[in-house]
């Protein structure tokens, strides 16, 4: 198999999975073509530690010149295992596929402590693991600076890597809660005193009761204040 020499500032892992048989020598191999395919790989997943195992070519088909390898799915990560499409010839007619592996190794935050729903999660309930990031669910948060303030949205076990889902923001209006909404127009300026009906964080629209059957929708602006545009 090819070398290939990685930046200092990035490790690359390369392997070839060897065919089981026929048995075939290293010169059999095409080369040029992995070397591509690997080095194309290392680009796509922008990451300072790589593993990348890639099948070799099929001994039946005809050797590949000038391989140009593309990903089948250029929208999808590339981590786990991916289609690889490769063209071969000057005008890059000829088409072939491969399998390849790509795992990628990096530190991801987990919950440190077992969290209940409804907990408010902090710096203090995170710590940082290290591994292959293509065998965790899509969904993992990298940077879980995105997640502070925000309540569980379920229990979540010591050790389990963190999810966007698992999170809402904090409702700064709780259900039943007495409010004050806000009409602003042009020339004016109005407030009201309501019940709010269901929880709401900042941003999020939610329903407010005024008297016995008045129902109207406002969002929420802060604690205890909700606004509605005229």
């Amino acid at each position: 198999m090819p070398s290939l020499r990685a930046p200092p500032c990035r490790l690359l892992l390369l392997s070839t999975w060897l065919l089981a048989a026929p048995a075939m020598a290293a010169g059999d191999l095409d080369d040029e073509l992995l070397h591509r395919v690997q080095a194309y790989l290392y680009e796509q997943a922008e990451a300072d530690e790589v593993v990348i195992k890639v099948p070799p070519p099929s001994a039946h088909l005809p050797r590949c010149e000038h391989p140009e390898p593309f990903l089948a799915r250029p929208d999808a990560p590339a981590m786990g295992r991916v289609s690889v499409g490769v063209r071969c010839g000057e005008d890059g007619r000829q088409v072939r596929y491969l399998q390849a592996e790509i795992g990628v190794i990096a530190s991801y935050p987990v919950a440190a402590v077992d969290l209940a729903p409804g907990s408010v999660l902090t710096e203090a309930h995170l710590e940082q693991r290290h591994g292959n990031l293509a065998e965790l669910p899509r969904q993992v948060v990298r940077d879980a600076s995105e997640l502070l303030g925000q309540q569980a949205r379920r229990r979540i076990r010591a050790g389990s890597p963190l999810q966007s889902q698992f999170f809402q923001a904090r409702a700064v209006v709780e259900r039943g809660q007495s409010v004050v909404v806000e009409a602003a127009g042009a020339s004016f300026r109005a407030t009201r005193e309501g019940e709010a009906l269901e929880p709401g964080a900042l941003g999020e629209t939610i329903r407010v009761r005024f008297g016995q059957r008045e129902i109207i929708q406002a969002r929420v602006i802060g604690s205890g204040r909700l606004a509605i545009d005229i």
